[in-house]
């Protein structure tokens, strides 16, 4: 059942050292999430080109050295693939990294070392994120105990699980919390019971999970007729043997290939909508005139725009909170930072948080998503 889900290319001149200590940490890092080197996360090494597929999540490290050649990184900056530059030291950037690179946050090896490179091509990719959610679609007195169970593996795989059951709290206001949860999902599980698009609300976190873009996997239960409203989700069909009838619960074979399938649509969905993102920002940068100079660690777009001012533009899939702010700024301490997210189906609370915190935080600013142009004409900070 093995298929390539991520795709990582380690491009420049690393010694053969580095090339053992970086694969040495992806392994560790990518160990938790059931995946292999090599195989689910497909392992480049000392390329010219890089060419992965616009439907898998994947990022690149170029070890610099002093002569070393820029061949093949305009495709891969052309395609919005993040790219981290190493140099041996800060101080050798300028000798090490050609110039294409140069705009982009730089690693130093000798003092980030080989853990922080590994880690830094997971985030890129999406395999570390501080968000890695998935949203267990269900009608209760259909599909609880299956509801349960999915939530309880997944959980043990390292997903943060919203269960309507177990996702919010007392006096919270209910629906605005589901949909904003929705939002800041990778994936959402459609248990398509008989009865699933009967329900006003399963029907509708269906339809507002396509409408924000979100991968959707469609289990399906044997006495269950596919809606023509599933076209696009991917599926996954049930026999009444998967399904016990006495506790309705789902085979331990079924459950394993729900969650190979989610980590599939989860590396989908994160190429699909950080690329999305990524043409908007571009196409607004050019709008006004200005130009993309490059795309470095977390999708950041580095751009330039008409008046001379240089701003390194974040796009965050799902709910940016303070921490996003915070980390986008961090990275780029000597830029001007804009976040760039997509407002809809946000809890209203959340909105004011953002709303207040980009009035009093001087470093960066929140942007919608529908706004890029119109801020970034006018861009003070």
């Amino acid at each position: 059942m093995s298929t390539v889900l991520y795709e990582l290319a380690l491009m420049g001149l690393p010694s053969d050292d580095q090339v053992r200590e970086v694969e040495q940490h992806l392994l560790k890092g990518i160990e938790p999430f059931g995946l292999t080197l090599g195989k689910e996360v497909a392992w480049s090494t000392r390329v010219t080109s890089f060419e992965p597929s616009q439907r898998i999540a994947a990022s690149v490290v170029f070890f610099g050295a002093e002569g070393v050649s820029d061949e093949g990184l305009k495709p891969i900056l052309r395609h919005g693939i993040p790219i981290v530059p190493v140099a041996s030291t800060y101080s050798r950037v300028h000798t090490e990294i050609p110039e294409i690179l140069r705009s982009l946050n730089c690693l130093a090896y000798q003092e980030d070392g080989p853990q922080r490179v590994a880690t830094a091509l997971l985030e890129c990719t999406g395999l570390l994120p501080r968000q890695r959610r998935v949203f267990v679609s269900y009608r209760r007195n259909e599909s609880r105990e299956a509801a349960l169970q999915l939530f309880d593996v997944l959980s043990a795989r390292h997903f943060d699980v919203f269960l309507d059951t177990h996702g919010i709290g007392p006096a919270e206001d209910f629906q605005a919390m589901l949909w904003h949860r929705l939002c800041d999902s990778d994936v959402l599980v459609m248990l398509d019971t008989p009865g699933y698009f009967e329900s006003r609300w399963t029907s509708a976190e269906f339809g507002r999970a396509l409408a924000k873009g979100i991968s959707v996997l469609r289990v399906g239960w044997p006495n269950s007729t596919a809606s023509a409203r599933i076209s696009t989700a991917s599926r996954l069909d049930l026999d009444v043997s998967d399904i016990d009838a006495g506790t309705g619960r789902l085979t331990d074979d079924v459950v394993a290939r729900i969650c190979f399938q989610i980590e599939a649509l989860r590396s989908q969905s994160h190429a699909v909508r950080g690329l999305s993102l990524f043409s908007r920002i571009s196409q607004a940068i050019e709008q006004i005139g200005g130009n993309v100079s490059g795309v470095g660690q977390h999708k950041a777009v580095f751009a330039n725009l008409a008046d001379g001012k240089a701003v390194v533009v974040c796009p965050t899939v799902g709910v940016p909170t303070s921490l996003t702010l915070h980390e986008a700024v961090d990275r780029a301490p000597d830029s001007s930072v804009a976040v760039v997210y997509d407002e809809v189906g946000l809890h209203p609370d959340w909105l004011n948080h953002l709303s207040w915190l980009g009035t009093h935080i001087q470093a960066g600013r929140y942007v919608k998503a529908h706004e890029v142009a119109w801020a970034l004409a006018d861009w003070e900070v």
